[in-house]
Parts: C-alpha cells; structure tokens; sequence
C-alpha cells in the first residue's frame, strides 16, 4: 500500500536502474524486521542523469512491487527538491515523502565570518524577535544553550534556508492532502551543530510546518558508496546531542543521508534514536548492479569502469567524495574494484555518464541476470538492515 509513513522506522532504497526492487524486497522480507521500505525514491539531479521521469521511477516500484506481492506499507520519496518548480511532476505522479534541500540558500560563510558581518547580513531578519525568544533561557538540555554570536550565526547560516523550506512546504500543501515531508540540510560545506539544529527545528514548528523527518549534516565525511570518515566516538558524542534536539520536539526522526555502506554510523543512530529513523541509500544498488556485470559481462564492466575513470573529474563536482584514480591498486581481480574504497566512488559518480553511454546494454545485461543482481542486493542490503536490528529484538 503507497503511503505516507509517518514517523514509523524507514529506509529508502534508491533505484537509478528501476531493477532493484524485487532485491529490495527480498532483503527486507529476510531481515524480517517492521521497517516499512521507500521503494520508489529518486531526485532531480538523478533523474536528470538517468533520463527518467518521476513517473518512470514510479511505474517501475510499483510493478516491482506488484510482482513481489508486497502488500504492507510503501512509500516513494522525491528526493532533493531544491524549486517549488520541482515538485508538480512528483504530486502528479502520487509520490508520498518529499525531501526539500535549501543547501543552496545556507550561508556556509557564517561559520567563519566577522561579528560586523554577521550583523550586516541578519539586518532584516527579525533579530529583536529571535533574541527575545532564544536568549531567554540559561538551562542547558543537552545541546547548548545560545548566546548572541552563536545565535547571530544560526541566524545568518540557516535563516534564508529556512524561509524557502517554509514556501516549499506551503506550495506542497497547495498540490497535496497527505505527505511525509523531510527537511534536507546534509549537502553543505559545514556541519550543522546541535544548536543550530534546534534552530532549524524550532523556526519550522514555529512556522507551521509538519515536519516528519530532519537530515544534518554531521561531523565527519559521510561520502558516496563508503563507509563513514572521521573519529567515531567524537561522531558519537555529537550524536548525543543532536538526539538531545529531537528529544525536546519528539515530533519529527533523524534521516541519515547518504547511508549506502555507513556500516560504523548504523549502531550509532540505533543507540541514539531507536525506531525513529530513516536511512537514505541511492547509488549502494547501482554499485551492485556494476558487481553483478563484473562477475558475469566483464567486458561491458571493463568499458564502464574506463568510461568512469575518463569522467570521473567532471562528474565529480556535485558530490561529496574524496577518490583518486591514481590510489586504486593495480592488478585488482574483478569484481574486487567494487570492494575498494578509491573504485567505489569513481564508479558511484560517474553513473549518469555510464548510463548515458551504455544504458540499453547495462539494462538488457542485467534482465538476463535478473537473479544474480537480485541475489547480490539481498546480501548487501541484509549487512544494512542487520545493523538496524536492535529496537526490534
């Protein structure tokens, strides 16, 4: 059943290929944990790479669906929507969860500006309002208290964001009852700290908006396709006190994005927020795709992973990924390149141009080899899902 899914436990399984489902599906039912799965989940950077339509992703969950016999809960997430512009296409195709990301309108450069500056910029933007609201309290509940630079940079950093989030999700109400809608701050330069969390939070509750689900952007490098980057106990002190925030609201689950392989983070989040949780995964299936060619059309894998190497400066820009051609080790036997760190995220970013160039062979490959790419996602989605287990047990 397509549906919003509220703040019940959730985990959203991109698909770039639209073949994935049914290995989704059979991860999930193995696992046989209560988490309801976003079957259909795909954004407009994406789409754009992939040259799908909305419509296209959903069709293709649906009839994956259909097949596999899923009758519980579902859901389909328009994912990243940065322009009202961006949203009819996914009302009308019945999308359920709709992901807004304002990064464009955060104002990395408060994190480091001058007082003089930040005063500069926050003229206009309902200071004497603000102060009065968020300088009043001296309790500390777990994640610090403001004073006035900690709260000017809040202000400066998030304030615009803010403001557009506001009019994303009034424009949505406008085109849709029902919807689960997630406030997306992950993709920026600079963390997002436990205080200007709360601010997020509170500015979007104070403005009415019905929020089911909230991504920062945590300490540490969370990149495409590999496991988490940075010191996991100073990630897990931080933890803390971003659950402190969710805590004081206890309206709203953390999202963890860009989850694909955070095997370290998973027991992390876990700990700190149990049930309420969403993980976000995309390119982790894609990757499996590439594993399932490896092993079985090593030639066509040969001419993706040149093509990913040729490309992979230039497809690079819009992610966060750190890979260097130059690191992945020689000699590698296939499908090992698909275990290394370096091979993992070139091939991650550079599927728009895999697609692109070799689509209807990737596509035609892998219907031969339905079962193997099915099989291949059961397994690596069973490591996710078991280290979700905990709050089930």
């Amino acid at each position: 059943m397509l549906t919003p899914l509220g703040l019940s436990t959730s985990f959203g399984f991109g698909d770039r290929l639209g073949l994935a489902t049914p290995g989704h599906i059979a991860a999930l039912r193995q696992s046989g944990l209560a988490i309801q799965p976003i079957l259909a989940q795909q954004s407009v950077r994406e789409n754009a790479r992939t040259g799908r339509t909305p419509q296209q992703v959903m069709d293709d969950a649906r009839r994956a669906v259909e097949a596999a016999g899923w009758d519980a809960p579902w859901g389909a997430d328009a994912d990243h929507l940065k322009t009202v512009d961006d949203l009819p296409a996914f009302t009308a195709a019945g999308y359920t969860f709709y992901t807004v990301d304002p990064g464009a309108h955060v104002d990395n450069a408060a994190d480091t500006d001058a007082l003089s500056v930040l005063r500069e910029k926050a003229a206009g933007q309902n200071w004497d309002e603000l102060a009065a609201l968020y300088l009043s309290t001296a309790s500390d509940m777990g994640f610090g208290v403001f004073e006035t630079e900690s709260l000017l940079r809040a202000l400066v950093k998030y304030g615009r964001a803010i403001r557009h989030t506001i009019a994303m999700y009034q424009r949505l109400a406008e085109l849709q009852d029902s919807f689960d809608f997630e406030v997306s701050v992950d993709e920026t330069d600079a963390p997002t700290t436990p205080l200007e969390h709360y601010f997020i939070a509170s500015e979007l509750v104070r403005a009415g908006v019905k929020f089911t689900s909230l991504a920062p952007r945590f300490i540490g490098r969370f990149e495409k396709g590999v496991d988490y980057i940075g010191d996991v106990a100073a990630l897990d002190a931080e933890l803390a006190r971003h659950a402190a925030v969710t805590a004081q609201f206890n309206s709203y689950k953390l999202s963890l994005h860009s989850g694909s392989d955070k095997f370290s983070v998973y027991p992390l989040i876990v700990k700190h927020w149990g049930k309420r949780v969403h993980v976000k995964t995309a390119g982790t299936s894609y990757l499996e795709a590439l594993r399932t060619l490896a092993a079985a059309e090593p030639a066509l894998f040969e001419r993706i992973w040149s093509l990913g190497l040729a490309r992979y400066e230039t497809d690079k820009v819009s992610y966060h990924v750190s890979a260097d051609p130059q690191r992945v080790p020689a000699g590698l036997v296939l499908p090992a390149l698909l275990d290394d760190f370096h091979a993992r995220e070139i091939l991650h970013v550079t599927f728009g141009s895999a697609l692109t160039q070799f689509g209807g062979e990737i596509q035609a490959a892998l219907a031969v080899h339905a079962a193997a790419y099915s099989a291949n996602l059961q397994k690596h989605f069973g490591k996710h899902l078991a280290l979700l287990k905990q709050p089930f047990a």
